[in-house]
């Protein structure tokens, strides 16, 4: 079994909203298909960290997750900026009850288990220039990010976090998010929400001590990225 990540899928499949406007995201929708199904088998893990549909109301949305649904593996989802559709975890479920999406589980104030691992995560808040964050939103993201972790460490799981905001852009520091990352000791951070231009000012390895990831879909060509030896090597060291 294997553990893989990917980002920002902003399928479209259930409302007009082209992408192939921007560089990069032609014909996306097949690539991201193709290279899932050739590498990803009915027993992996893939996290999904936010910005998976362009649909506003989960009403909408069944072709999408349809399309999810039908993909190799088990699909452990994340709340995007981009996601209106996100309303309370009993209605997503309910939703995904009545259509047989039995395949897709969501990340949310909890963890889900990958061997000795705990996948953990939250949505993160803005912290980009020319971008106003409001604390009140900060303190609940962390606060939910902190749940989550907690939820993790009770069941002696190693946590990994999945973001769908970077906490650290350019000179820009989430400090509420960071703190957290710190106080649990956190080594590897995955996160999405940038593309175009802004991947090149993407923070990408070691940085305060935390091995941090891009894996938004056009950063990864839409091939979800394995991540199993990265997670583990970090268990390891944890233990010695």
């Amino acid at each position: 079994m294997a553990l893989f990540a990917i980002a920002d899928l902003h399928l479209a499949l259930s409302v007009n909203k082209p992408m192939d406007i921007f560089g990069g995201w032609d014909n996306y929708i097949e690539r991201l298909q193709e290279n899932w199904q050739k590498n990803i088998k009915p027993e992996d893990t893939v996290v999904i960290a936010g910005d998976i549909s362009w649909i506003m109301k989960l009403s909408e949305g069944k072709k999408d997750f349809e399309f999810i649904n039908n993909l190799n593996g088990r699909k452990i989802i994340l709340k995007g900026n981009h996601d209106y559709w996100w309303t309370s975890l009993t209605k997503i479920r309910n939703f995904f009850n009545e259509n047989g999406f039995d395949s897709i589980e969501l990340l949310h104030m909890n963890h889900y288990k990958y061997e000795n691992i705990g996948i953990c995560g939250t949505r993160g808040w803005v912290n980009e220039p020319n971008q106003t964050a409001e604390k009140k939103v900060l303190d609940r993201e962390a606060m939910r990010l902190e749940q989550s972790i907690l939820s993790a460490l009770k069941e002696n799981l190693q946590p990994i976090v999945f973001l769908h905001y970077p906490p650290i852009y350019l000179a820009s520091r989430t400090a509420e998010i960071m703190e957290v990352l710190h106080k649990y000791d956190i080594k590897n951070v995955f996160y999405g929400h940038l593309h175009g231009g802004c991947i090149k000012n993407a923070k990408k390895g070691l940085y305060e001590g935390i091995n941090f990831q891009l894996i938004s879909g056009d950063y990864l060509q839409f091939n979800p990225i394995d991540i199993t030896d990265t997670v583990q090597n970090a268990e390891n060291k944890q233990k010695y």
